[in-house]
């Protein structure tokens, strides 16, 4: 079965991914810092199922020195990686004028360089290998903009220009680049904007619901499976129409 490595795989976006994959017969390799309840669960669930598998590496992924030796070493460990999924990212919000320097530059790093920097060493090996997909989680507010979000939506535009770039670099050897542009998903990270809050963005939506994890999580799954084979350089939007 094709080991997939999915970033920030602990929670939320990244373990209802790990979680999809898993199920429809991938090894998911669950980077983070450090694991949860949910992971470990998602996990034996995994085995029991007996389709595919989870397993945790942790690490910091704003430490960029020792991303080759990640790469390497989880090669070395589970074999040639099939996949990548760049999830991990911070979604910190605040006014550009007021926000702090240091807040800013972890956003930069964690959100565009890291998964940057995580692919380079990931594609090397696919390049060896013949061939591979690469997913990067952008956001619609990389296109749409959102009031208190301006560094975050610079580090997921940055993404979907890495994308299609790199797309067209890697396409003769066999490798997909593609994007997902989740909308706001019905999480714990949409609860704080309040009862109000989330019927308006619902209002706002084609579908007149908020998307869920489970539903990027599937399209994560179509551009990683055979329907994905010709699919490169896109950005696939998950918002239940919210940008419609």
């Amino acid at each position: 079965m094709p080991n997939v490595l999915v970033t920030g795989g602990s929670r939320g976006l990244g373990l209802a991914i790990a979680t999809r994959l898993a199920a429809c017969g991938h090894d998911v390799i669950a980077v983070a810092r450090r694991d949860s309840e949910g992971l470990l669960a998602a996990a034996e669930a995994a085995r029991a199922a007996e389709t595919g598998s989870i397993r945790f590496r942790a690490a910091d992924l704003s430490d960029i020195e020792t991303l080759p030796a990640l790469v390497r070493e989880t090669r070395r460990e589970f074999g040639k990686l099939y996949g990548l999924v760049n999830n991990a990212g911070l979604g910190t919000e605040g006014l550009l004028a007021t926000m702090q320097n240091p807040h800013i530059e972890a956003l930069i790093r964690l959100n565009t360089l890291s998964p940057i920097m995580l692919t380079k060493f990931v594609v090397r090996g696919m390049m060896a290998d013949g061939g591979g997909r690469i997913v990067n989680l952008a956001s619609i507010i990389a296109a749409t903009g959102y009031s208190g979000l301006s560094v975050y939506a610079a580090t997921k535009a940055s993404l979907v220009g890495f994308t299609k770039s790199l797309a067209r670099e890697v396409g003769h050897l066999g490798i997909t680049v593609n994007a997902v542009a989740p909308g706001f998903i019905d999480t714990e990270m949409t609860e704080g904007l309040g009862a109000e809050g989330r019927e308006r963005i619902v209002r706002r939506s084609a579908l007149r619901r908020l998307a869920g994890a489970e539903d990027v999580a599937h399209a994560v799954e179509y551009l990683l499976g055979p329907g994905g084979r010709n699919v490169t350089g896109t950005v696939l939007t998950v918002d239940a129409g919210n940008t419609a």
